[in-house]
C-alpha cells in the first residue's frame, strides 16, 4: 500500500471512531470496540479497536456479539478491510455475513454539476428554517421507503408511501438535527418538485476536515432520474466549499457505486458490515 493510500485510510479510521462518540459510551471489549447510543437514535456498532497491538480474534467477536445481544442492540460489526484484512475470515467463521461495500473517496477536481444531473432542484436542510421538523421527518421517510426497495431500479413505491412512513420527531431528536446542522457537523439535502415533493434524500457528517455521505436515497418510483447524483453532488460541493478536504461514501453494491463515479468519486478500498447471517428454514 503506498504512503498517501495508506495516509488516506488512516484518517477515515479516525474519522470512523470519533462520530459516535458525540452520542455514545465506547466499551472495549478485547481488540474491539463498541459504541453504544446514549439516548434515542440509531444504534451504533462495533469496530476493531484503535491501537489493540492485535487485529480481533473469534472469541474477541463471541464476547462483544453477547454484549450487543444483552443490550438489546443489533449484532453489528464494521471495519474496512484494507486496514483489518484478517477479519473478514473470522467474521464468516464467526457466521456473521459480509458485505463488501465499494469504499469511494472525491476527487474534488472532479465533483459533478448536479444540473447536469437532473432538472429536479435539491436543496440543503437549514437550522433556522421553520420547517426543519418536517423536512427532517421526509428526509427520514424518504430514506426509509428507498432502502426498503435495494438497488437502482424502477418501482411502484412513491410519494405515497413516503408519505405514510412519515413520522413526527419528539423535541430531543429536532434539538440534535439543528444543533449539528448549525455546528457543521451535519448536512441534509432534499430533492424535489412542487407537484411530486420530496423523492430523493440524503446527509452527511463531518468530524473537522473529513466527511462521510451516507443515506443517499430515491423513491423506487422516481429512479433512473439523476437524483442520487444531484444529491450526493450537492452535499459534495456544500463540504468542500466550507473546507473539508476528505469526502467519502459507502456504495451499498458495484451497480450503487456506478451512480457515485458519475458524481466524481473513486473507489479506495471496501468498507466491510457484517451481521448475523439469516437462518435458513
Amino acid at each position: 500500500m503506498d504512503i498517501r493510500r495508506a495516509d488516506l485510510l488512516d484518517r477515515l479510521e479516525r474519522f470512523y471512531d470519533a462520530v459516535p462518540r458525540d452520542a455514545a459510551r465506547a466499551e472495549n471489549h478485547g481488540a474491539c470496540v463498541l459504541f453504544v447510543r446514549e439516548g434515542a437514535g440509531w444504534p451504533f456498532y462495533a469496530r476493531p479497536r484503535p491501537g489493540a497491538d492485535r487485529p480481533p480474534s473469534l472469541a474477541d467477536l463471541a464476547v462483544v456479539r453477547a454484549r450487543q445481544r444483552e443490550l438489546g442492540l443489533p449484532e453489528a460489526l464494521e471495519w474496512v478491510h484494507e486496514v483489518n484484512p484478517e477479519l473478514l475470515a473470522v467474521a464468516r467463521s464467526a457466521g456473521l455475513a459480509v458485505l463488501e461495500a465499494p469504499l469511494m473517496v472525491l476527487d474534488p477536481g472532479a465533483v459533478g454539476d448536479p444540473a447536469t444531473f437532473t432538472d429536479v432542484p435539491v436543496r440543503l436542510l437549514a437550522a433556522s428554517a421553520p420547517t426543519l421538523a418536517a423536512d427532517v421527518a421526509t428526509r427520514r421517510a424518504v430514506a426509509a421507503v428507498g432502502f426498503a426497495a435495494p438497488g437502482t431500479g424502477r418501482g411502484e413505491a412513491g410519494p405515497a408511501h413516503r408519505d405514510a412512513a412519515r413520522t413526527g420527531l419528539d423535541v430531543a431528536a429536532l434539538d440534535e438535527e439543528r444543533a449539528r446542522i448549525t455546528d457543521g457537523s451535519r448536512l441534509s439535502a432534499l430533492a424535489e418538485t412542487p407537484g411530486e415533493g420530496a423523492l430523493a434524500s440524503g446527509m452527511a457528517m463531518r468530524v473537522d476536515d473529513v466527511a462521510e455521505i451516507a443515506g443517499v436515497a430515491t423513491l423506487p418510483s422516481a429512479r433512473r432520474r439523476g437524483l442520487a447524483a444531484a444529491v450526493t453532488a450537492t452535499l459534495a460541493r456544500a463540504l468542500l466549499a466550507d473546507g473539508v478536504a476528505v469526502v467519502f461514501l459507502s456504495a451499498g453494491s458495484e451497480e450503487i457505486a456506478r451512480v457515485y463515479l458519475r458524481a466524481g468519486f473513486r473507489r479506495v478500498g471496501t468498507a466491510c458490515i457484517a451481521e448475523p447471517a439469516p437462518l435458513r428454514p
